[in-house]
């Protein structure tokens, strides 16, 4: 049994088995991110912290849009009311 892989093991995958797999997994992750960008610049004036959301959106991939969406969706205004 090896324990070790190198990268010339790589072209011994078979990539038709594996791109069904994957191929869904990038598609709902560019969505998320696509969507998250798109609510961001949407509400921008209600919205805290937009150049720091930009960045952990997209370079945080799938992750950061969820982050986004349970955390970063507060608007100002309605904090603002409450206080």
């Amino acid at each position: 049994m090896k324990l070790h892989y190198g990268f010339d093991d790589l072209s011994q995958l078979d990539w038709a088995s594996i791109l069904p797999i994957i191929l869904p997994l990038i598609f709902v992750g560019l969505v998320l991110i696509i969507v998250a960008l798109f609510d961001l610049y949407r509400h921008r004036d209600t919205r805290e912290n937009i150049l720091m959301w930009t960045i952990i959106i997209l370079f945080c991939n799938s992750i950061g849009s969820v982050l986004y969406f349970i955390i970063g969706r507060k608007d100002v205004n309605k904090r603002a009311l409450r206080d």
